[in-house]
């Protein structure tokens, strides 16, 4: 049997989050902060919530302890064949194949979160999950808005039935309000800063191209499924820069994956996003999830056993 491991995205955050292993890694959550010029443990620990969640938080608090947990995996577990990130989950990806060092790695997400909660500022736009539909008939819906004049784009396709648009304000409202003439069961707006994954991060991927030419990359331990198009990684800066403007193809990920041999998905962060997307996507696949350095040792131990 053969597994992937696989990184949450932003969302995933919580206060409080995994304080074990917070407890017991601190020193890698100390030097976080000491790169980033804040106190990470402390907002992952006390918040407030909004500070927690805002872009260029969220996404570090994430990479750290999303990255701590796979280290106490590591310890436990075989090497897996795959790895593959919801968004920033692939920096965390990277970083656990050792395509970055984990200090690059977290000066990489610190850029990139900037620039994005600061794309988003420019463009106020959004994004909303289409419910029970599939790629193509969202694809079909943001392409009849575009041919109109308006902005909408595909941003995530998860897993089935489950994909969002991304948009500017009056594209999402238009969405809302002819959801049923365009056949769509249930639009959801999402509770996030801004119309990620489109080309109302264009700016945003301007900046971070410069970060990504001055960071030195190594070739990974196993494969890494780049989002933008569901394949393994081969230019990993090519990948992150077209990641930002581009969709996040982690339902393609998982069904390459599974393709290419892997039977158990083993979720690496706080939560449990990416094992639900593996259990709806991959028929029949194990799925583990490792939120808790107790998670560790018993996934761990139980990857082990072939």
């Amino acid at each position: 049997m053969s597994h992937a491991v696989l990184f949450p995205g932003q969302g995933s955050q919580s206060v409080g989050m995994c304080p074990d292993v917070l407890a017991d890694r601190r020193d890698l959550f100390d030097a976080a902060s000491e790169i980033l010029g804040w106190d990470l443990a402390h907002l992952i620990t006390a918040g407030p919530d909004d500070a927690l969640t805002a872009t260029d938080r969220a996404q570090p608090a994430l990479y750290v302890t999303s990255y701590a947990l796979w280290e106490a995996l590591a310890e436990h577990a075989p090497k897996p064949i795959a790895a593959a990130g919801h968004s920033l989950g692939e920096y965390t990806a990277l970083t656990a194949a050792g395509a970055v060092s984990f200090e690059d790695g977290l000066e990489l997400v610190a850029r990139r979160g900037g620039a994005m909660a600061d794309a988003a500022i420019g463009s106020g736009g959004g994004m909303a999950a289409l419910l029970g539909v599939d790629d193509e008939i969202a694809e079909n819906v943001a392409r009849q808005r575009q041919d109109d004049g308006g902005y909408l784009y595909l941003a995530n396709s998860n897993a089935p039935g489950q994909v969002v648009l991304a948009g500017g304000p009056q594209d999402l409202q238009w969405l809302e309000t002819n959801a049923r003439d365009l056949g769509l069961r249930r639009v959801v707006r999402l509770k996030v800063g801004g119309a990620f994954h489109s080309p109302y991060m264009a700016d945003a991927a301007d900046r971070l191209a410069i970060a990504l030419a001055d960071t030195e990359f190594n070739a990974p331990a196993f494969s890494v499924y780049a989002n933008v198009d569901a394949d393994v990684t081969v230019d990993v800066r090519d990948s992150l820069f077209r990641q930002l403007t581009g969709p996040v193809r982690f339902r393609e990920s998982l069904l390459a994956m599974a393709e290419a041999g892997v039977d158990r998905f083993v979720h690496v962060g706080p939560g449990d996003v990416t094992a639900g997307l593996a259990k709806r996507t991959v028929a029949g696949a194990e799925v583990h999830v490792v939120a808790s350095l107790a998670d560790a040792t018993s996934v761990g131990e139980a990857l082990s056993v072939q």
